[in-house]
């Protein structure tokens, strides 16, 4: 393969959940610049209309459809009308939330929310992304957006934490399934990423606090997932399957 070509996405479509704002927005953005035809999706749809917009503004091609991640109908209908317009052939797994509370004010509500938008909607996109592939006899890729709390723990965010780690197992156990369709599975494990959502708190006194325990003392910025997400996205992990990809400036290795 030609290297500069390595990384490019020409002739793909790729399907981002929860593409609204934060990560998925800017992976949307992102693989349309690197050439794909890109299906946006949230519960929302309206909010995705700025963004097709800014790729569309651009010189790419997009389009919005609606989603709801913790609904099996929702899900399929939404895979029904990408692929009337083009089937997905990667799926980045973005659609997340959390909600941050102490264990003991958890209420059971907490828990259904968090677990079924983070764990049981990336296992229903991803498994109905796998059925859609395997019809087709087309191979795949499937990139699982969980985090570096999936491997180690902090208080105040238990289900969040919870469910991150069963996207990593999730993301193994689909890929051992999967391989034999030649659809391969992937996680992407942010570590603090700076968005508008979280800048003011990551400024603060409490964010400094937490930087500490960075190793190379940085936060990350979203264009820092530029590199190992064209990586998993393309067919320059094409050998990769399984594979847990930590992003967090050194974090996961702090004994803090």
């Amino acid at each position: 393969m030609d290297i500069n070509q390595l990384f490019r996405l020409e002739n793909k479509t790729v399907f981002v959940t929860g593409a609204s704002s934060g990560i998925g927005k800017h992976c949307a953005l992102l693989m349309a610049q690197a050439g794909a035809k890109v299906a946006i999706a949230s519960r929302r749809i309206d909010q995705l209309e700025s963004v097709v917009a800014q790729i569309t503004g651009s010189g790419g091609t997009a389009k919005a459809f609606e989603i709801d991640v913790t609904k099996k109908k929702s899900v399929a209908q939404c895979f029904d009308e990408i692929t009337e317009w083009s089937l997905p052939t990667v799926i980045i797994n973005n659609a997340g939330m959390s909600i941050n509370r102490k264990l003991l004010d958890q209420t059971e509500e907490d828990w259904d929310r968090v677990i079924d938008t983070n764990l049981k909607g990336s296992w229903l996109v991803a498994t109905e992304a796998a059925r859609r592939l395997t019809a087709s006899n087309t191979p795949g890729n499937i990139i699982n957006v969980a985090s570096i709390l999936g491997e180690r723990v902090i208080g105040g965010v238990a289900p969040y934490v919870i469910s991150k780690a069963g996207v990593i197992q999730s993301t193994k156990v689909m890929a051992l399934e999967l391989a034999r369709h030649q659809i391969r599975v992937n996680a992407l494990l942010p570590g603090y990423v700076i968005t508008d959502l979280n800048r003011e708190f990551l400024m603060s006194e409490l964010g400094q606090k937490l930087l500490v325990r960075i190793p190379t003392r940085r936060f990350n910025n979203l264009e820092d997932l530029n590199g190992p997400l064209l990586l998993l996205a393309s067919d320059a992990s094409i050998a990769m399957t399984g594979a847990t990809l930590a992003v967090d400036s050194g974090h996961l290795i702090s004994s803090l």
